[in-house]
């Protein structure tokens, strides 16, 4: 099956909006009846090459009548005042206090259509809308109320907008110059399906007349016509084909991350017939399905691992070739075309999990529990694959030290930084995979069973608790997570350098600690690499055979 994908060039989708570049992001979205407790779960892998990773919070309140809100432009340069509501929520991350979540992925869509006039983008309307929505329905408001009154600076965007009920995915792109709102669509993601989105549009036919599954911008389809972009009946429009037309590099930089999603969760055969969809042979196939209703419900564990993909086991498998070096290596350098000597376009996969994530997360809403514990924002710095999850409750009014701005400069190591104790352990691992990372799978996991164990504990401790008791405990409980997760990942960078050291693997006695006794695996390079040596070098290493060498 590998061999009949086509090697062709890939060229990157443009994208303005800061700080992301294309192809940065991925997010899954899992309907309440899809998930194996009955909450709604989505995630998000924040992507962009040199930027540090780190968490921030904003309280709410009640505002006085008059009061403004100062809102940060996209750059951090400048500051808009603009009237703020009577009520608003704290919000750390992207969750707030009434357990909404909102993530993003960038799809670019028509250059034609960004209004740099417009005053805010994406990042600022989801964070408005996190400060004042108690529901997805609600935040959905808020965001067509703000492009409409401040304009939309950004290109297209993909919104996961979650509650402890809901689950909706919204597609937003702007207007063009000088032309204040936006058009949109939102569709509520089936309860007992899953669905993601990774810096492609997605949304394509959509039902005009059910409110309950489906809101849009009264002229999203008017508008196409207006620009020329459609002709034909309303009940066929496709919003994708209307404002972001596919590419080849854009299915297979964005789309094969949502194939290897479904993937994990259906007959992978069946998900394999869109493989010529991947490929670029969009006669034979030209999409996928938006949702899929999985072959087993989801749990939070789940979910993490799948934002850890490099497509592994699949036709698209990033450890398996000789661009993986001799140790397996699933990621790239940033470089990800290239051109052969003889002048042919050739490019590298672009998986989930990535070496320039600033951050990840993955966010639990439980409409069974009060807000202050059901919410939870499963969150680390840098690439999923290499981190563990901490949980970290969405009424925490204290962001953890290692998550703090002050800790994550890209140009400074800080050890009290969670972003750099993670790619310490990241950076020792790339180059040689399959050596190094068990150990930071057994770390990952030895972490992840005791938040997942010790969650029983916080739900009876919270049960005696009120008010602002509440909301203490698990502003504790959440830098306790984070402290222990700090300290086990110094103790893993320094078992690797001296397990690992000088490219052998030192042996661990019956209680898994190394061996005093220097006793030493040698494991060499993969055998495929071997392989790959032989072809590129005939008998230069081969044993019983003279070589001149030329000195």
């Amino acid at each position: 099956m590998r061999k009949a994908l086509i090697l062709t060039v890939a060229l990157l989708a443009c994208a303005v909006v800061f700080p992301h570049y294309a192809s940065a992001c991925t997010n899954i979205i899992v309907g309440r009846k899809a998930s194996a407790d009955g909450s709604v779960i989505c995630s998000y892998n924040c992507d962009g090459w040199a930027y540090a990773g780190y968490l921030t919070s904003i309280p709410g309140g009640v505002h006085s009548p008059g009061e403004m809100c100062p809102v940060h432009q996209h750059n951090g340069t400048k500051v808009e005042l603009i009237p703020q509501v009577e009520r608003t929520y704290s919000r750390i991350g992207y969750i707030n206090e009434k357990q909404v979540s909102i993530v993003e992925t960038t799809f670019g869509g028509r250059p034609e259509l960004v209004n740099k006039d417009g005053i805010f983008g994406y990042r600022v309307h989801m964070d408005l809308a996190l400060q004042r929505s108690t529901t997805a329905r609600e935040a959905i408001h808020v965001i067509d109320e703000l492009t409409q009154t401040y304009g939309y600076n950004s290109s297209g965007e993909i919104l996961t907008i979650c509650d402890k009920n809901e689950a909706w995915i919204m597609e937003i792109i702007g207007k063009g110059p000088g032309v204040k709102g936006s058009v949109w669509v939102a569709l509520r993601v089936p309860d007992d399906c899953i669905c993601a989105h990774a810096n492609l549009s997605r949304i394509r036919q959509f039902p005009l007349n059910d409110p309950e599954n489906c809101l849009y911008a009264k002229d999203v389809i008017s508008f196409a016509r207006q620009k020329g972009w459609y002709k034909g009946r309303d009940k066929d429009f496709s919003f994708r084909e209307a404002y972001s037309p596919i590419t080849f590099s854009d299915v297979r930089y964005c789309d094969a991350r949502v194939w290897s999603i479904f993937r994990h969760h259906t007959d992978p055969a069946e998900m394999d017939k869109y493989l010529p969809y991947l490929n670029g042979e969009f006669d034979k196939c030209d999409h996928l399905p938006l949702w899929i209703k999985p072959d087993r419900k989801l749990t939070v564990r789940d979910v993490q691992n799948d934002m850890r993909d490099h497509f592994e086991g699949t036709a698209l498998d990033m450890t398996t070739d000789v661009s993986a070096g001799p140790w397996g290596m699933p990621v790239r350098p940033p470089k990800r075309t290239f051109t052969s000597q003889d002048g042919r376009k050739f490019f590298s996969e672009r998986p989930i999990a990535t070496q320039q994530s600033c951050y990840t997360m993955v966010c639990q809403m439980r409409n069974w529990l009060p807000d202050a514990v059901g919410g939870v924002m499963y969150y680390n710095c840098d690439d999923a694959a290499v981190v563990a999850y901490v949980p970290v409750y969405c009424c925490v009014t204290q962001v953890p030290e290692a998550f703090l701005h002050e800790h994550a400069k890209n140009w400074e190591f800080d050890e009290k930084g969670a972003y750099w104790m993670n790619n310490f352990v990241g950076n020792m691992a790339y180059p040689r995979w399959s050596a190094v990372y068990p150990d930071i799978q057994e770390a990952q996991k030895e972490l992840e069973d005791y938040y997942e164990k010790d969650q029983n504990e916080v739900l009876a401790a919270v049960q005696g608790l009120h008010g602002q008791d509440v909301v203490d405990y698990l502003t504790g409980r959440t830098a306790l997570y984070t402290d222990m997760m700090m300290k086990r990942w110094d103790r893993l960078a320094r078992y690797i350098i001296v397990r690992h050291n000088d490219m052998v693997r030192l042996q661990v006695d019956e209680n898994g600690e190394l061996s005093h006794k220097r006793k030493y695996d040698k494991p060499g390079f993969n055998d495929s690499f071997y392989e790959e040596i032989v072809k590129s070098t005939g008998k230069r290493y081969e044993e019983n055979t003279i070589q001149n060498i030329d000195r």
